[in-house]
């Protein structure tokens, strides 16, 4: 198996680079999400035939390929979309470079490179006949980064697997994820001019642009407060005064790991003696927080997860404030008592608009198939200390009964995923194809 990887490595990378080339980002050029998604699709495709699998376009929502016969099914549940690029990057992000044992390029640890690493763990299992029981089919999806229609389009069509895994987590595994809850903040009389800031809704901002009047903030204890904190902002005094600051991105299952610039800004605001109404919504409710703590999620916490709140992106239109509310809530909890908790986060100028809620996921951690997928890992790796994990990440299992994430990401390892210079670890990028195929295996004894 090893001397197979090392075989084809450089056909792994290739068809790494030749997936990273495309931007594939939700666009709306072309349906169902642009026309990057449907090159990217197309690309993978080829690839699929290539190395001999049966293959099916789905509409450009999602194609798979398949091996194997019998009346159950494997999934192995991949994504072919990116989120934004961002600034920041040391090379440009649709061309893989390779660095001191790592891969770099935006998408290559989310998660185009798990595509390729299980491209390759099923053409291992058809290229050495290995006696499968049941199909072994790879889905690779193009929206999971804004909403996974493509999935949902999926199991329209052809409902979920029996089992299997999406590569779009971490070693050794999750059982469990978090509920969501998508939203808007809403400010109908602020004195803001202007304001735009933010990549995406799960994305932690990093630099957000701000226009008030002339005078209306103290600027020494706007400084202060944010000197204190080590957040970088500048002004520009005109007729108005503009405002950039800055934060660092990350996820927003861990909004804590990154530095919201909006957040920051609208606390300096209240702290400058900015008299507004939407800053002092603001203030109350979130200030500084991550975990919903000024909104009483501290009491719905549980002894594995707990509340994450992300505002990702941040725009004003025709004189209202708009924000993109991103929330993780406990697994031992339901949208029904997220939307009990949010449903005073509201005042007369002022609200949070509900959207989108999606419950918890959670699978028996000593069910046959949780138990086939870790003894892939430990047998592989020599692991027997790492525990399957709950998580605040949001993937394909929420879309697909019967999977887990299962994979890509390792321990201590910094991929930046959705921050600039998303990387990838050369050996764990052929670890993954060995894990992928053990589990495989094992997923066809149960």
């Amino acid at each position: 198996m090893k001397q197979f990887i090392e075989d084809n490595y450089q056909n792994m990378l290739q068809d790494l680079k030749d997936l990273v080339k495309h931007n594939s980002v939700f666009a709306t050029d072309e349906a169902p999400f642009g026309s990057e998604n449907r090159a990217v699709l197309l690309e993978a495709m080829r690839m699929m035939e290539e190395k001999g699998f049966t293959t099916y376009n789905d509409d450009f929502y999602d194609c798979y390929g398949e091996i194997g016969e019998g009346d159950k099914t494997i999934g192995l549940v991949a994504h072919l979309d990116i989120v934004p690029a961002g600034e920041g990057w040391e090379s440009d992000p649709f061309t893989v470079i390779e660095k001191d044992g790592l891969l770099y390029g935006r998408g290559v640890s989310d998660d185009k490179g798990a595509a390729v690493a299980s491209m390759y763990a099923l053409k291992y299992l058809k290229d050495t006949n290995y006696p499968l029981k049941k199909k072994v089919r790879l889905i690779l999806g193009c929206n999971e980064e804004t909403g996974s229609k493509c999935i949902e389009h999926y199991v329209s069509k052809f409902g979920s697997v029996d089992c299997g895994f999406t590569p779009d987590g971490e070693f050794p595994g999750i059982y469990a994820e978090k509920g969501m809850v998508g939203g808007q903040l809403v400010g109908k009389n602020t004195k803001i001019i202007n304001i735009s800031g933010g990549e995406a809704r799960n994305i932690v901002c990093k630099r957000v642009l701000c226009e008030v009047e002339a005078g209306s903030f103290n600027e020494e204890k706007f400084a202060e407060f944010l000197n204190s904190h080590n957040v970088k902002f500048e002004i520009e005094k005109a007729d108005t005064v503009k405002i950039t600051v800055h934060g660092v991105a990350a996820h927003a299952a861990s909004p804590d790991l990154g530095v919201n610039a909006i957040n920051f800004l609208f606390e300096a605001l209240y702290n400058a003696d900015f008299n507004d109404s939407f800053v002092n919504f603001f203030h109350k409710y979130f200030a500084l927080t991550v975990h919903g703590e000024k909104m009483g999620f501290e009491d719905i916490k549980d002894e594995a997860t707990n509340t994450s709140i992300n505002i990702g992106l941040v725009s004003m239109e025709d004189g209202v404030l708009k924000t993109s509310f991103d929330m993780r809530f406990p697994i031992k909890s339901n949208v029904e008592t997220v939307k009990k908790l949010l449903d005073p986060v509201k005042d007369e100028e002022n609200e949070f608009v509900f959207g989108n809620g999606i419950e918890p996921l959670y699978f028996d951690e000593n069910s046959p198939m949780i138990q086939a997928m870790l003894k892939a890992y430990q047998d592989v790796t020599g692991d027997k200390e790492s525990k399957m994990m709950a998580i605040g990440g949001g993937t394909y299992a929420k879309s697909m009964n019967n999977i887990i994430a299962f994979g890509c990401g390792f321990e201590d390892e910094k991929s930046n995923i959705h921050n600039a210079n998303e990387s990838l670890v050369i050996e764990n990028f052929k670890k993954q194809v060995e894990i992928y195929i053990e589990a495989i295996k094992n997923l066809n004894e149960i």
